[in-house]
């Protein structure tokens, strides 16, 4: 029972009642079962045909009648019974994307065919104007799989040392040496895939001479060192597993008044725009560092987007740039992104560490399209559901359509649908156990409803809703949904439960995103997330999800 104080001398006591299985789990057990037990050989059956799941083994079956043990569910007969198989369809051995940390993925190929995981100015804490600078935020980001850092280089107040820090503003730096460490100590935690760390350069060429010292002291034989300067083509990540890789501008001239640092400006910096020390004698030491070369050369969008067979480079734009060249150079940034690499950062303006979404930059084929780690919202989120595809290993491998030299792929084209997502919404559970009981509402149990959609190209994004079930911590919806996906490749299922509020600022109730491309059909057990990517101990939601080729659907 739960209780609420309405007034002094008036309480109003509310059941909460157990999870029940829904009418179709109740019809699938009875389906798959014989005299009201399910032994392996039926669980075995079910995960063929209903799940889908074509390489699920007997020793499968048996792996899960084993994790059910210690819940006493069993029948006498030795099977599972209907509520078993109900607890074992809402528990954590039931997610709706592949259970373990495994790449599939083809790793052998250039790095320009995949999607890496990127953050923007990974050692601020807070906003990006008055925020603490540390090494713990490139620790976190590490830690969850991201692949690609970024420092800002600075000299200190007397020029003899090297701070990391936004530039221009008052955010307090840190020393150069602990953000390398961090690196060092967190980089492959998660995955063995190599980590990139680009500089937005602001050094003398002396300083830059110190970092390359500190680099290779810190990283030592971790340092992949290029083997020319001008690469015609990558490696592959799988060839540069355990390495740690340096993008930056090669060495410039240094500017050396005041008032010219103070003309370049942060957007700039983070392009390349200051022309580079061509034969860099004052900095060899770092310039030998560099394995991705950066630089955005003049000359205009044309310039910007030209490929040299010779020679692969980074190039950066905002994210005001992308969506403005974007109309009307998409195949050019497609066919650029083939061969090169691309990065997209936020617009200044940011200063709140907010977001942008990043599907504009996907689906023109950039690599790295950099978000702020250290907040939340959904655009974050949708960035967190995408990399949890191949393993959580922090690289993706792009669409065939996005690498096809032959028919540049058209991001502004209308494309026909290829599949159908049908995705059945039955229950929720958990909410009980991981809030407290007046969190939704001082005088009555939460009014849950959910919004499911879809992120992805223009065609393909949708969200629609389900309704609100009163007063009810286990509600029960049974709502079905259908998304008519054009380019599935690159679509994020968005699930997210509010607790319905007259006023129209609804309370939070949880949040997950999920790769399109790597849903498992069948009955799961969708766990839900805090605002800051944190997964609750027993939130889940159940439900089915189901594709279908489009004419079949119609």
């Amino acid at each position: 029972m739960s209780t609420f104080r309405v007034c002094f001398c008036f309480r109003r006591r509310f059941k909460i009642r157990e999870a029940e299985p829904p009418q179709d789990i109740i019809d699938l057990f009875n389906q798959y079962s014989e005299n009201g037990t399910m032994g392996i050989d039926h669980l075995h059956r079910f995960l063929l045909e209903f799940q889908r799941e074509k390489n699920a083994t007997k020793e499968n079956a048996e792996a899960i009648f084993h994790s059910l043990k210690h819940l006493n569910v069993f029948h006498r007969k030795g099977g599972l019974h209907l509520n078993a198989f109900f607890r074992y369809l809402l528990s954590d051995h039931n997610p709706p994307i592949p259970p373990s940390p495994q790449v599939h993925h083809d790793m052998n190929a250039p790095l320009a065919h995949y999607y890496l995981y990127t953050g923007h100015n990974s050692y601020l804490t807070g906003n990006q104007l008055s925020s603490d600078c540390s090494s713990e935020p490139i620790k976190k980001a590490l830690a969850k799989g991201v692949r690609v850092i970024e420092l800002d280089l600075w000299p200190n107040a007397t020029g003899d040392k090297v701070e990391v820090c936004h530039g221009g503003t008052l955010t307090t730096p840190v020393g150069l040496m602990k953000c390398l460490h961090a690196t060092k100590d967190y980089a492959f935690v998660i995955s063995d895939y190599p980590v990139v760390i680009t500089f937005e350069d602001h050094l003398t060429p002396a300083l830059q001479a110190k970092v390359a010292k500190m680099v290779s002291k810190t990283f030592g034989e971790m340092l992949h060192l290029p083997e020319s300067e001008s690469l015609a083509e990558f490696p592959s990540p799988e060839s540069l597993k355990k390495k740690i890789m340096i993008s930056t501008k090669p060495p410039k001239e240094y500017l050396e008044t005041q008032d010219s640092m103070e003309e370049t400006t942060q957007e700039e910096a983070e392009e390349g725009e200051a022309e580079p020390n061509e034969d860099g004698v004052k900095a060899p030491e770092y310039k030998k560092l560099i394995a991705i070369h950066a630089g955005k050369p003049k000359g205009g969008v044309q310039s910007w987007l030209r490929t040299d067979l010779n020679k692969v480079r980074r190039l950066s734009l905002s994210e005001q740039e992308l969506e403005a060249i974007s109309r009307s150079h998409g195949t050019e940034i497609v066919r650029f992104t083939q061969k090169n690499l691309l990065r997209i950062y936020p617009k200044g303006a940011r200063f709140d560490s907010s977001n942008y979404n990043p599907l504009l930059g996907w689906m023109h084929g950039a690599q790295m399209v950099a978000l702020n780690m250290q907040g939340y919202g959904k655009y974050l989120w949708i960035m967190q559901g995408m990399f949890r595809a191949n393993g959580g290993c922090g690289y993706i491998k792009k669409p065939d359509f996005l690498l096809n030299r032959s028919e540049i792929f058209n991001p502004g084209a209308n494309l026909p649908v290829k599949k159908t997502l049908k995705v059945k919404l039955y229950m929720g559970d958990g909410w009980h156990l991981d809030f407290p009981h007046t969190h939704f509402d001082l005088y009555s149990p939460p009014d849950f409803f959910t919004k499911v959609g879809i992120v992805g190209v223009p065609a393909d994004t949708t969200t629609k809703r389900s309704r609100a079930i009163e007063d009810d911590w286990v509600p029960v919806w049974n709502e079905e949904f259908h998304f008519s996906l054009t380019v599935p490749e690159l679509a994020v299922l968005r699930i997210e439960v509010q607790e319905y509020d007259t006023s129209g600022k609804h309370d939070f109730g949880g949040q997950t995103c999920l790769p399109v491309s790597e849903l498992r059909e069948g009955i799961r057990a969708v766990s839900l997330f805090s605002r800051k990517g944190n997964r609750y101990k027993s939130v889940k939601l159940l439900m089915h999800f189901e594709f279908f080729d489009f004419d079949a659907s119609m």
